[in-house]
């Protein structure tokens, strides 16, 4: 049950992949957690990584295949994995290729989470955050019981900078221009189905998830 999970911020790709991890007892890698994974274990590629982030430069290609690869060969993959937020070239992709080639591995399905951009406007840019502890709502699905006021402690709600409408829009535009590749080149191999989570629920989003994985 080799996976990759695709889809625009505010698609909903957390709660599907929890989903999935939990009922088909694979785990979900993303590059971040094997980033950090790695770094606090003190690999090699770890170490060579904590350079690289502690000057704020961004972690290379060679050094995020070598992760992805390390990471495929531990037990619990043996089973599957949902690949979370990568690859996200082509160039990627085809090391992604070479990886799981080395590993008689192949990808079974990858899953694109699909939503009009201002389906995903409006559920990012209506957010509010807990200044004090950190509490999550929504104007329109989860409003606080006092408009601007946190139920739990009381604290002023705020948006956060990566939750305003323009800013999410230009994320929106940087996915589609890393993303829209992926999907032709996933494509011409046949791994692709999309799925629709703008009108449906998250259940039904997750029953689309089960037909397609089989």
């Amino acid at each position: 049950m080799e996976i990759i999970l695709l889809g625009p911020p505010g698609a909903g790709k957390g709660t599907q992949a929890k989903r999935i991890k939990a009922e088909y007892d694979i785990p979900q890698i993303s590059t971040g957690d094997m980033l950090r994974a790695a770094v606090r274990a003190g690999t090699e590629l770890g170490k060579m990584a904590k350079k690289i982030m502690d000057t704020g430069g961004l972690v290379s290609d060679d050094i995020v295949i070598g992760l992805v690869e390390e990471r495929l060969k531990e037990q619990d993959c043996e089973k599957g994995f949902i690949l979370d937020g990568f690859p996200r070239t082509i160039a990627q992709a085809e090391a992604l290729d070479g990886v799981l080639g080395k590993l008689d591995r192949k990808l079974r399905h990858v899953v694109s989470l699909e939503v009009d951009q201002d389906v995903i406007v409006e559920r990012l840019g209506g957010r509010r955050t807990c200044k004090s502890c950190g509490a999550m709502y929504h104007v329109k699905y989860e409003p606080p019981k006092v408009e601007g006021k946190c139920d739990k402690c009381g604290g002023e709600l705020y948006i956060r900078d990566d939750d305003n409408p323009e800013t999410i829009r230009n994320r929106l535009a940087q996915y589609g221009e890393q993303t829209a590749p992926l999907l032709n080149y996933y494509g011409e191999k046949g791994l692709v189905r999309g799925i629709d989570c703008g009108t449906k629920s998250p259940d039904e989003v997750y029953s689309g998830i089960k037909e397609i994985l089989g």
